[in-house]
């Protein structure tokens, strides 16, 4: 079995809970504030742990206590967090999530020293090699993207890239990915691009996902079950990278990946008892 290389942001989560999403300029009221471990990459590190992967965190936090901690849980978890650099005069990056009656959120995230993460964070990637995979997601700089999908490609690493939230990549490192990840609205903003993939998975939320075209059924999940979708996508693509490194092959990666994501939205925060 392959081991899963993630490169991605690290954020404290605070969440409040609301009947409903404010309109520009409104206030609403919020109920309770709880501070939850969050960021895409450390998101798809534990669902790809949960799904029986070896793996491997690259990121950055600041030299605060939510760095600390973050660092102390992923080990906790058995994810090698050694290549999460400690950013010193950087604050650990959070989000701040808002989730509304019906399980919507809305994010603002505040990179902290995510924006920190560049090339010289990616030594871990010398350990990589064939039967490995690298997942990437772009909270973290398009630079150290690049050069993480560049250099784990070169090593005969499979490269799985989560263009969320979405930004331009040089057309390279696209064609390298085997798949592209994408939601609905950035499948969109790749095509204005006039970027094509190689290989494109695009998911459609309750109504299912389909790779290279072919489609895949949603898991069905009864609406009053749906608590929170914070975390859907992420474990959706953990699942995913854990399936490819184990060998799998797409119908079966695919279908492990929308049952991680069907569960996820059965819980709230975007890990598996997040609180910490």
């Amino acid at each position: 079995m392959g081991r899963v290389f993630v490169l991605g942001s690290l954020n404290v989560d605070l969440v409040t809970r609301v009947e409903r999403h404010p309109r520009p300029g409104e206030t609403v009221l919020g109920e309770g504030l709880a501070r939850f471990a969050g960021g895409k990459g450390a998101n798809q590190a534990v669902a790809a742990r949960a799904a029986g992967a070896e793996v491997v965190m690259l990121g950055a936090v600041g030299a605060d206590d939510g760095g600390a901690a973050y660092r102390r849980r992923l080990g906790a978890l058995g994810i090698d967090a050694g290549p999460v650099s400690v950013e010193a005069g950087a604050v650990t990056g959070h989000a701040i999530i808002t989730v509304d009656a019906a399980g919507e959120n809305v994010i603002v995230v505040v990179p902290g020293a995510n924006a920190a993460v560049s090339a010289t964070h990616l030594s871990a990637l010398d350990r990589a090699g064939p039967g490995d995979v690298l997942l990437a997601s772009l909270e973290v700089p398009v630079a150290a993207v690049a050069a993480a999908v560049r250099r784990a490609t070169g090593v005969g690493a499979r490269v799985v890239l989560n263009l969320a939230p979405y930004a331009a990549l040089p057309l390279d490192v696209v064609a390298l990915a085997d798949p592209v990840v994408v939601n609905e609205h950035e499948a969109l903003a790749l095509a204005d691009a006039g970027q094509v993939p190689g290989s494109l998975l695009v998911t459609f939320g309750a109504n299912g996902a389909a790779w290279d075209g072919i489609p895949a059924p949603a898991v069905g999940v009864p609406e009053g079950e749906v608590l929170d979708t914070t975390g859907a996508g992420d474990a959706f693509c953990g699942a995913l990278a854990a399936a490819l490194a184990r060998g799998l092959g797409r119908d079966e990666a695919l279908s492990a990946a929308m049952k991680a994501g069907a569960e996820a939205v059965r819980r709230h925060g975007a890990q598996p008892d997040p609180a910490f």
